[in-house]
């Protein structure tokens, strides 16, 4: 198996010891790394409201998807994680602006808490 980091700087950098995306063959798949709303051209969070920080959490994911030369059409799993699943009827309506059907299979979860305080991080799994 061969593995490739996927990388770019129209998403925010790694925080920690890990890639922003990585190819694995080989069946090309891809794995991006939890995508948290992060602006990359400040390094601060995209807003306060759910709306605002979804819609930057998946421009991220979108970016790093790109550089692989795929988009969204290519995802085929997400897990969205909220700091409150209050979010969650604002976060869908986001979500079902970046995906078309059929809609990746999809697991959301409640946590304690995120990075930088954030409300919504997600993560996705691609083929290519």
């Amino acid at each position: 198996m061969t593995k490739k980091a996927i990388v770019t700087k129209a998403a925010p950098d790694a925080i920690g010891p890990y890639s922003q995306g990585v190819e694995a063959g080989p069946g090309r798949l891809f794995f991006i790394s939890g995508q948290l709303p992060v602006d990359p051209r400040t390094g601060e969070l995209a807003g306060d409201s759910p709306v605002e920080q979804a819609a930057r959490s998946l421009e991220n994911i979108r970016a790093i998807l790109e550089k692989a030369g795929l988009g969204m059409h290519n995802v085929v799993k997400t897990t969205i994680f909220l700091s409150d699943l209050a979010f969650f009827r604002d976060v869908n309506q986001v979500y079902s602006g970046f995906f078309e059907e059929p809609f990746p299979a999809r697991a959301t979860v409640q946590v304690a808490a995120l990075p930088m305080g954030a409300g919504v991080e997600i993560e996705c799994i691609a083929i290519g």
